[in-house]
Parts: structure tokens; sequence; C-alpha cells
């Protein structure tokens, strides 16, 4: 699991330098518990359900609670309009808790700080952990969109990858969610150990094939401390080939855009006005207060971070202490600069930031990673080269 970054102490309080959140926020919901733990997760989840109290499948949900009380207390959230624009659950596996406990989380959060008519509410779900029942319940509950963790529709894939599920299931879950009346979107990766670009193309198009609104892909990450990462020390797994992973993604872009999805930022793709705007609003650098264990936050230029452990993660709330573990405050020229960084990564680009080196500006355009017609006229745009570059991009654009 990746350590925290290391930052400067947080009030025990939580309290910030500017806790306006008047114009809406968003919340993303960080459930840590998993039925098993996929060989290449680096994310901070636990297979262990019972850590004690505050920190079990049971008793979780009042520790949420506690963190989203103080979150209301350092807002100065006090019966205003309805605030949170978007929700979104992940993990780790959030269907591990059943609906009732999901649904009570959405209706803290309700009542806490009110829920925006026509709010995005998502939850992460892998497809076994899933019936047709439950997302009854969870679509009864209010949430409006689902999140499948596919990764891909080869079973020797599935098994280097550790998925528990089979194709068929994808296949059910999908099925259930759109009874259900849920957007759906699906999650696919690429560089696999022993995928081929015909494995590959066939995962592209069973996405596809099942219809979903929203098609995700992102490429294979081997990280040091885990069990994909032992295996490709000890020589039985091959690291993916950076070349390998550009071709499928490019592969994926081609066949993804002939299908109807249009790419909104680099490892995303939608039907038209089925973007994710939960993760939009991470992408436009707005605000958002993460819940739960190992949880990031952003609240006007204030980034911090919630202890990893979910027993220490209980154990601070039941003391009336913030969970976080530290916090950055960003000055302007870096909150400037995070903002080229993250939005560069959107199709409609950025402007062209005032400082920007106008002789790096030029190069990117000869290097083919911006569109030239676009930067003539103030604006960078990643090409499909550009996307594959793009901490290029950002680097060179940095003072």
């Amino acid at each position: 699991m990746a350590d925290l970054p290391e930052g400067e102490a947080v009030p025990a309080d939580g309290s910030l330098p500017d806790p306006d959140v008047s114009k809406g926020f968003s919340a993303y919901v960080h459930i840590p518990f998993c039925a098993v733990r996929c060989g290449y997760c680096d994310f901070n989840t636990y297979t262990n359900l019972d850590f004690g109290p505050g920190a079990s499948v049971s008793g979780f949900p009042d520790s949420l609670r506690r963190e989203i009380a103080l979150s209301q207390h350092v807002l100065r959230v006090r019966g205003s309009a309805p605030l949170l624009r978007t929700v979104f659950f992940g993990g780790g596996t959030p269907t591990m808790m059943n609906p009732a406990q999901l649904a009570g989380i959405l209706r803290t959060l309700h009542a806490s700080f009110g829920i925006a008519p026509g709010a995005e509410i998502t939850t992460e779900a892998n497809p076994e952990s899933v019936t047709r029942e439950s997302l009854r319940e969870l679509a009864h509950a209010g949430f409006t969109r689902i999140s499948f963790g596919m990764q891909s529709a080869v079973p020797h894939v599935l098994h280097t990858l550790e998925r528990r599920h089979t194709p068929g299931q994808v296949t059910a879950a999908v099925h259930w969610a759109r009874e259900c009346g849920l957007d759906v979107s699906v999650d696919l990766i690429y560089g696999t150990p022993g995928e081929s670009a015909a494995d590959w193309e066939t995962s592209v198009q069973a996405a596809i094939a099942l219809g979903p609104d929203h098609i995700s892909a992102y490429a294979l990450t081997v990280e040091p401390g885990t069990a994909m990462g032992a295996k490709v020390r000890r020589g039985e797994l091959r690291m993916p080939d950076p070349d390998e992973q550009a071709e499928r993604y490019e592969q994926a872009s081609r066949i993804l855009e002939g299908a109807g999805y249009r790419w909104y930022e680099i490892s995303n793709w939608a039907q038209p006005g089925h973007e994710c705007r939960h993760n939009l609003a991470y992408w436009h650098n707005e605000n958002w207060w993460g819940y739960g264990p190992g949880a990031h936050s952003h609240i006007n230029g204030t980034r911090f971070w919630n202890v990893k452990h979910p027993l220490a993660y209980a154990r601070a709330l039941d003391r009336g202490r913030t969970p976080a573990a530290a916090r950055e405050i960003l000055n302007l020229t870096e909150r400037e600069e995070e903002a080229v960084m993250l939005g560069i990564r959107l199709r409609d680009g950025i402007a062209i930031p005032a400082w920007a080196d106008k002789r790096a500006v030029a190069a990117l355009i000869a290097d083919g990673l911006v569109d030239a017609s676009r930067a003539l006229r103030g604006r960078l745009v990643l090409t499909l080269r550009g996307r594959l570059l793009a901490d290029a991009v950002t680097r060179a654009l940095m003072p």
C-alpha cells in the first residue's frame, strides 16, 4: 500500500483556513473492505472485516457518521440550500456493506448537507458482490449510477489479475442495474502480463456490447508492495511494456470512439451527457470532502488526508478528534500549477497560462502533443499522442 504524503499537522478539531462551501461541494466515501485482495491492488483496502469497535463492516457506518458530523461543524453548515452535487462511494468494495447500510450513510449526508436535485450518486461494485435485489434497494435509496470493476472479458487475464468474477457475472450485473434504472460504468485494465492485442480487443468489444453509459480504461501499474509486484520480482510475471500499453490505449480509443463513446478525460470515455460528474469535480479542482480511512479532501486550496488504518480512523473520531493525518495549504502559484496539471487531462484542455514559456508551447505544438489550431486560439488541448505523454506536457509547461 502506498504511503500517505507528508504534510503539516492538522488542528485537532479539523478546522480549515477557508471552509466556505456555500457554492456546493462533493462527497467521496471510502469503504475499505474487500472479500479478497486482487494481486495488482495498491489501494487502501482490507480483507479483515472486523478490526474492532467502529472498524468492522457492521460498526463502520457509525465512524463515518462521526466524520460527517465533524465535517458539518468544520464547514459551518447550518441548514443552508442543498450543497452536495455528487456523492461517490469507492473502495475497497462498497457493496461489501449491505444496501441498508449504504442507504443509511447517504441519508446522513442528505440530512447534514442536503443533496441537490439531480445529483449524481455513484457506488463502485464488483460484479459478484451484487444481486438484482441489492441493486433495486440501492436505486430505491437514491443511488443513480454504478461503476463495475470489469477489468477484462478474457478468463486468463482475469486469472492473472486475481479477479473473482467471470465475464458472465458482469453481463448479469449490468442487466440488473439497467432494470433498476441505474446509469452504468465499467472499468477496464490494459497491459496485463500475457494479454495480447486480440485479448484486449475482445475485452473492449465485450464492454461496448454491454451498452454502458461510461467506460474507463486504465494502464496496469505494478506496485512494489503488491502480490503481483512480488511475482514480477521473482520472474514469474513480466513487467507491462510501456510501448505495448501505448498501443493498447490507442486501440481502445479507436474502438470506443468508433462505437460512439467520446473521450472526455485521458482514461475515460462516455456516451454524450453521461460523463462522470464526480470525477470531473476532481479534474476541475473543485471542493470535495473524502470520508473514511485514507480518503483525501480538497477545500479551497487546502488538501488533507485521513489516517489509513480503519481502527486508527475509528479511534480518532471516537475521541472527538479529526481523523486527518496531515494537510497541505497551497499558495496561489501552487494552485495555478495544479489547475494546469489536472485540467490538461480534459477534452477541452486549458487556457494557455499567462506564465507559460512561449518556446515551450511552440515545442509542444511542433512535437504534435497539443492541437496546433486550438493553441493559436489560446487553448492547449492534447492530441492522441499528447494524451499518452500528458505528464511530459505538464512538466514542459511548469515554470
